[in-house]
């Protein structure tokens, strides 16, 4: 916080400086035969002075800077979570049945790749401020990217490719741009690994479906079958809480089904089978990367 320490004199000619130091600083007017010194506390949101703001970078931990009704202002700022390795991107194909050798059922996702999986950017802490490893999917035709986006693959000499996807890691180290990653060097059999996807979009639902709400008594003189019923009290709030459930759109969001066991995979269909169902339909962007484990993979704090 800065102090600011003005003289005044009696001819009304004052001079006003601002220090970066804790302690008041007075310059008394060397035209003025009287002088008084005050001093009073400005918050740094409160002025245009680049000093004071860079003394509030340094110091605002020591007071909140509130904007009305004393709250603190919101962080808006983003950060990705940290992978456990680096992943992939593929298809889903479908579901089925897979026999294993002991005779015993698994029900299966096949999950097939496309041409792609390869590095298109390195980030680094010295240039980006985090580790990260950008990958493309799925080659298509120069003409469906924008120049920006020509010009980003083309400068690591790789292949026009629809999807990027970045993989926060904690070290990038043998990691090269247009590098090609091999799908047998990342995972392998009874791998658990965590499955990114958009779900099927159900368009507008009602509370039953969305929300496995109960339904009302269909007999006996009932009018409120599927009905939502009462949404809150009446006075006492007097207003719907925020989060109600309510009818709404259902599904097409972005989920994530995790420590799915990789049962088999095939290097002649460059594909994977992988325990249980994934998101979305056949056709269906996935991202795939080694299963978080706290302790294991992943440090505690």
């Amino acid at each position: 916080m800065s102090i600011f320490s003005i003289s005044f004199s009696l001819s009304r000619s004052y001079s006003a400086t601002s220090t970066l130091s804790p302690s008041p600083i007075s310059h008394h007017n060397t035209a003025s035969t009287l002088h008084t010194t005050c001093s009073f506390i400005v918050p740094p949101c409160r002025t245009n002075n680049p000093f004071l703001k860079l003394e509030h970078q340094h110091h605002s931990k020591l007071f909140s800077v509130s904007r009305g009704g004393g709250r603190r202002p919101k962080n808006n700022m983003v950060v990705m979570s940290m992978e456990a390795g680096v992943g992939v991107m593929g298809t889903k194909l479908g579901m089925m049945s897979y026999f294993q050798p002991d005779g015993e059922v698994v029900p299966v996702t096949v999950v097939g790749f496309k041409e792609g999986n390869i590095v298109t950017q390195i980030k680094t802490e010295a240039t980006d401020a985090y580790n990260a490893v950008q990958v493309g999917y799925q080659r298509i035709r120069d003409r469906k990217l924008t120049k920006p986006e020509l010009g980003h693959l083309e400068k690591v000499g790789a292949i026009p490719m629809r999807h990027l996807q970045e993989f926060r890691l904690q070290s990038v180290e043998g990691f090269e741009p247009n590098q090609r990653l091999v799908l047998e060097e990342i995972f392998q059999e009874g791998d658990l690994v965590d499955v990114s996807g958009t779900t099927i979009g159900k368009g507008f639902q009602g509370g039953i479906k969305r929300h496995n709400f109960k339904r009302g008594p269909m007999t006996h003189g009932s009018k409120s079958h599927r009905q939502l019923g009462s949404i809150g009290a009446g006075t006492t709030p007097g207003r719907v809480y925020k989060g109600k459930k309510m009818p709404g759109r259902m599904g097409g969001s972005k989920t994530k089904i995790r420590k799915l066991k990789i049962v088999k995979i095939d290097k002649d269909l460059n594909a994977i089978l992988i325990k249980g169902a994934l998101p979305g339909k056949p056709g269906n962007l996935l991202r795939i990367a080694p299963a978080k484990i706290v302790g294991k993979n992943i440090p505690k704090n």
